[in-house]
């Protein structure tokens, strides 16, 4: 089973490239997936022998990272070479192979640059309707222990939750979902800021417990925290302050009293963030590619994603057992335990009963062919 189909990684053969490579690799063997390669040239260069060249090492280099990547059992797409701007042929490549989520580069940093994203990673990141997860500077993900997924009750944000979710549970990493509220200041008025804004604060506390229970987080390490203040700046001291290692975050969002607008807010957290980071609009990476025709695997499937704590897919999964054996009581009892988790006491009876009723039919069944061979 697929959880990400696609990812598109991005390569410029700079001292970054190993570490983008490594990531790409850890990712592409958790989630299953298949992985294309991109690499852009600027505009095509006149002199056709230099250009045939250049484009003759950049294959070549491509093809070797390609190999690397067969050697570790992850599937390749048709190496992508174009020549032009880059955010737009990353975006194209990313069409062309319907990817689910794009891998690239911060960009290199100056010594003089208190920015920390690069501007073309940055062009990619606006121009994307997939997200786009950006690698900054040497930083391995082997071990991803913390990640945070601030939200602010959009669809933008809903959509980082899930993929902060989905990553979670694969790295079995703590998850730190984050709220803030802009504080009140006015001073001109008897109305006292302290007490606007500890109700403030009561109201966004609420706010976010509604939005997390439209999210599985069952059998998942997280925690949720609510802080007033500047958006950008709050979440960029809390990433300090819980040692972040993955950053989830949507690039647009709602505006108004309680919520922070993810357009400017995630612009200005994703230049001056030291850790590696996604970020979302309205698309998740999940894409489950179901292969299997025959029950077995279909089952098969189903609970991995029950095991791994997926219990809306693995309900899905489990329907799609039935519609090939309507009497499968794994598939039943699976349905059972899968409703129950996400909390549904009625299905999780209703799947349970009918579990019991067919093992009932099939003990009639016998006891019948029983007497029936003795009556013989």
């Amino acid at each position: 089973m697929k959880l990400i189909k696609n990812i598109l990684v991005a390569v410029d053969f700079r001292e970054s490239t190993e570490n983008i490579i490594s990531n790409a690799m850890l990712f592409a063997q958790k989630f299953n997936s298949k992985v294309n390669l991109v690499h852009i040239l600027p505009e095509k260069i006149k002199n056709e022998k230099v250009g045939s060249l250049v484009r003759k090492a950049a294959e070549d280099e491509l093809q070797k990272i390609v190999e690397r990547f067969n050697e570790a059992n992850i599937s390749t797409g048709e190496p992508i070479l174009k020549f032009g701007d880059y955010s737009d042929k990353i975006t194209a490549a990313s069409q062309k192979v319907d990817a689910n989520l794009v891998i690239i580069g911060a960009g290199e940093k100056r010594k003089k640059d208190t920015v920390q994203l690069g501007s073309t990673a940055a062009k990619v990141m606006r121009k994307s309707s997939v997200p786009v997860f950006v690698i900054k500077g040497n930083q391995a993900l082997t071990d991803i222990k913390n990640i945070i997924c601030p939200v602010d009750f959009s669809e933008e944000s809903s959509h980082a939750l899930k993929n902060a979710i989905a990553i979670s549970r694969l790295f079995d990493a703590n998850l730190l979902v984050m709220s803030v509220y802009s504080h009140f200041e006015q001073t001109i008025t008897r109305i006292d800021p302290a007490e606007v804004n500890q109700q403030r604060k009561k109201e966004q506390e609420i706010d976010l417990a509604n939005f997390l229970e439209k999210h599985n987080l069952n059998n998942l390490n997280f925690t949720q925290e609510v802080s007033g203040g500047d958006p950008a700046e709050e979440i960029l001291n809390a990433i300090k302050k819980h040692d972040i290692d993955l950053l989830l975050m949507g690039t647009t969002g709602k505006s108004g009293i309680s919520k922070i607008l993810l357009g400017s807010v995630a612009e200005k957290v994703t230049r001056e963030v030291l850790c590696s980071f996604i970020t979302s609009k309205k698309e998740d990476f999940l894409e489950f590619e179901i292969k299997a025709q025959n029950l077995e695997d279909r089952f098969a499937s189903a609970k991995e994603m029950f095991d791994k704590s997926f219990y809306d897919e693995a309900v899905e999964l489990y329907q799609g057992c039935l519609e090939l054996n309507f009497s499968h009581v794994p598939s039943l009892m699976g349905l059972s335990k899968s409703h129950e988790k996400l909390g549904d006491k009625a299905n999780a009876k209703k799947y349970q009963d009918m579990a019991k009723k067919v093992l009932d039919q099939f003990q009639n069944l016998k006891i019948e062919h029983e007497v029936r061979k003795n009556m013989a």
